[in-house]
């Protein structure tokens, strides 16, 4: 009701001003609280680790210590990391409000998703309160879709020719693309999926008013999930108390949706990153030359002319080189100069002893050798047919010096003149977001994480769908770590590099926590110990630990459901593995990853055979626990403080992956949704009340 007197205005802000008050002192009593419990949880983390390392092993079954010890020190680095990140700890509790004059184009991206999804979220995008335009970026190229789009009143943007044979680079090549044919000064991106609140602009623009804003983020949300949560998607953890966390470091995420962004920000990025991946490029085509020089050399037969095995034990030689000049830090124009200079020489010496033995060009159809091959490499530059031609000859030497400049120009991986353009949106991982936010950072712009729910999307139907949207943000991730590693990227804070470097090291976890599954069954199935004693010093260094690490974990979490996001954590296991080896894999041999789009809808049968590592972990445990008990019971053993210890330890594990048995039982559609009332209405700078209402962590 609104007030009617002066006084009952003066008395309303009063009460306001109150309220702001106590909400305030809250909220630096738990920071200070989050403060003392990171210490201490430290503290003792490094009590325990320190009597492990020194007093501990048990050398009997050394390997099994020194892997359970490494899995430890890796958890002790997570847990460093988390209070790191949580240290500045903040929380906003209103959005200042927007000037009104900002001009906003809205991108929905899409790439065969149903028609009808897509229809919902323009619709939805339509009807934004604040002034804007809104577009459909198809990279899928419907028909359909563009007739769907002109029907409910939006623009619709697809590929030109120019990128005919070009590295697309999925949903930031798409974004790149739009970029290019937009003028909006800020841009809100919406995955097909994303329905967006009305007041979604109205809620974020105004944190624009600070020049040096480069994005806002707000929360993912997802309208199909029932309570029960059977595949983790939601992530009330990470949007809630760690971007919170790292929102006080100015390293909140962009997360690839659900984001508002400058772009002057954007622009400045990519014109500041140009040269840096142009070096990235060369960086990865030098690898790609030498890993494919050393494997013709092996391929060649015992019996290949001398000269063959020369060229191209030379050319490899000097792609190391170039390579190596280029960890040195030399200029790239001189690496670049010296290397073709030197590629050109290898040439020359090729082709004379072609043209003395002339054995080694009786299969190619070049009638005059060195002209032509020189011809070729003027074409090679161009990028004419040179290349098909060349390439074609497998088995002549001038075949291997074409391959050479080849791969180091980009024709095994569809690089052209596109590949070097302006990249507003990072193109180095499938995870565009990440890596685009911490370009952004090092160049000194700021991020605001706002921790309302101003849009709701679909999560995977099927646990399938969900094992893949967790594999692209994991090899995405660490793609980022092995590119750009944040501990190394010039134009960061230290508190910006650990909030970056925490989330890539929590995707190294699949082995660590494979140690942990191993260890209780190892023990109770033969006995292998890897402490040298459940003693009472044992507990008296790791009881405290463990007890303040929850009570941490329970304060930055409360009020939030985490149990099922533990669960996976460990369950995913193989996932994490998995992504581990492929994103290495593509930095140092160059293989490519493809970039997964999360199905909208239930993809495949619900079979064991997606979780088969995970079964065969918890059948292991299961019958660990069972002839653990049983030797106890007859006597085998007895001492009965180990085989508790484990079997609790087994145990806890079990419950961790029992997750997948509801996973693999869920058919869409089932169980109590959740639910945000489509008609709330988000006053404009009303405050944010995080325990009520549709304004809530997730």
């Amino acid at each position: 009701m609104p007030p009617r007197t002066e006084y009952d205005r003066a008395a309303q802000d009063a009460r306001a001003a109150t309220a702001a008050a106590r909400r305030d002192d809250r909220l630096l009593s738990k920071q200070l609280l989050i403060r003392a419990l990171i210490v201490t949880n430290l503290g003792l983390g490094l009590y325990y680790l320190t009597w492990r390392y020194t007093s501990s092993i048990n050398w009997q079954f050394w390997p099994l210590a020194f892997l359970l010890l490494a899995a430890e020190t890796f958890s002790f680095i997570d847990t460093f990391l988390l209070g790191t990140t949580m240290w500045r700890w903040r929380r906003r509790t209103s959005s200042p409000p927007a000037r009104g004059d900002e001009t906003v184009d809205v991108f929905i991206t899409t790439y065969n998703e149903p028609v009808d999804v897509v229809r919902a979220t323009v619709r939805a995008a339509v009807a934004i309160r604040h002034p804007h335009r809104t577009f459909v970026l198809d990279d899928g190229e419907s028909a359909e879709l563009r007739a769907m789009a002109e029907e409910e009143g939006a623009h619709y943007i697809v590929r030109g020719d120019a990128w005919q044979g070009r590295q697309r680079h999925a949903k930031a090549g798409n974004l790149n693309n739009a970029l290019y044919q937009t003028d909006g000064a800020f841009i809100l991106i919406q995955d097909a999926d994303q329905i967006p609140h009305p007041a979604i602009l109205d809620r974020t623009l105004g944190y624009f008013r600070d020049p040096s804003v480069a994005f806002v983020q707000t929360p993912q949300w997802f309208r199909n999930v029932p309570e029960s949560d059977p595949f983790g998607s939601q992530a009330p953890l990470f949007y809630g108390p760690i971007q919170e966390g790292k929102d006080g470091w100015n390293a909140a995420f962009f997360c690839g949706s659900n984001a508002v962004l400058r772009r002057e920000a954007l622009v400045q990025g990519g014109m500041v990153n140009l040269s840096r991946d142009h070096e990235l490029h060369i960086r990865r085509m030098l690898g790609n030359t030498i890993a494919s020089l050393e494997a013709a050399g092996r391929a060649l037969p015992a019996d290949a002319p001398r000269g063959q095995r020369e060229v191209i034990s030379a050319l490899r030689d000097h792609t190391k080189w170039a390579r190596d000049e280029m960890r040195r830090g030399t200029p790239l124009p001189a690496v670049i100069s010296g290397y073709e200079d030197g590629v050109s020489a290898v040439a020359e010496r090729a082709l004379a002893n072609a043209a003395a033995s002339g054995s080694w060009v009786t299969e190619s159809p070049l009638t005059t050798p060195t002209e032509a091959f020189r011809d070729d490499l003027r074409d090679l530059y161009a990028g004419g047919p040179a290349m098909t031609r060349l390439a074609d000859r497998k088995s002549s030497a001038l075949s291997a010096v074409a391959a050479t400049l080849i791969l180091m120009h980009g024709g095994e991986t569809g690089n052209d003149a596109h590949e070097m353009a302006m990249s507003p949106i990072a193109t180095i991982s499938v995870t565009e977001d990440m890596a685009t936010a911490m370009r952004l950072h090092a160049l000194g712009w700021k991020s605001v994480f706002h921790p309302e729910i101003l849009a709701t999307g679909l999560a995977p139907e099927d646990i399938g769908a969900a094992m893949k949207q967790r594999l692209r943000w994991s090899q995405g991730t660490l793609q980022v770590m092995l590119s750009e590693n944040p501990l190394r990227l010039d134009g960061l804070n230290l508190g910006q590099r650990l909030s970056y470097f925490a989330t890539m090291w929590s995707y190294l976890s699949g082995i660590p926590t494979l140690i942990y599954l191993l260890a209780p069954a190892l023990f109770l199935l033969f006995g292998w110990t890897p402490v040298s004693s459940y003693s009472g010093e044992f507990f008296r260094h790791l009881i405290p630990y463990l007890i303040v690490n929850q009570i941490l974990f329970l304060v930055i979490a409360k009020g939030l459901r985490t149990w099922r996001g533990q669960q996976y954590s460990v369950a995913l296991f193989p996932v994490w593995i998995k992504a581990m080896v492929s994103a290495f894999r593509s930095h140092w041999f160059g293989t490519e990853l493809s970039f997964l789009v999360t199905p909208k809808a239930r993809q495949e049968r619900q079979t064991l055979s997606l979780v088969w590592p995970q079964a065969v972990a918890a059948g292991l445990l299961a019958g660990a626990v069972v002839f653990g008990l049983v030797k106890l019971a007859i006597g085998v053993v007895d001492d009965a403080v180990p085989v508790a210890v484990n079997v609790l330890w087994a145990v806890y594990d079990l419950a961790a992956l029992s997750v997948l048995i509801g996973a693999l039982r869920q058919r869409p559609g089932t169980g109590d949704v959740q639910q945000l009332p489509a008609s709330a209405d988000l006053p404009v700078a009303a405050p944010i009340q995080q325990e009520e209402s549709v304004v809530v962590h997730v």
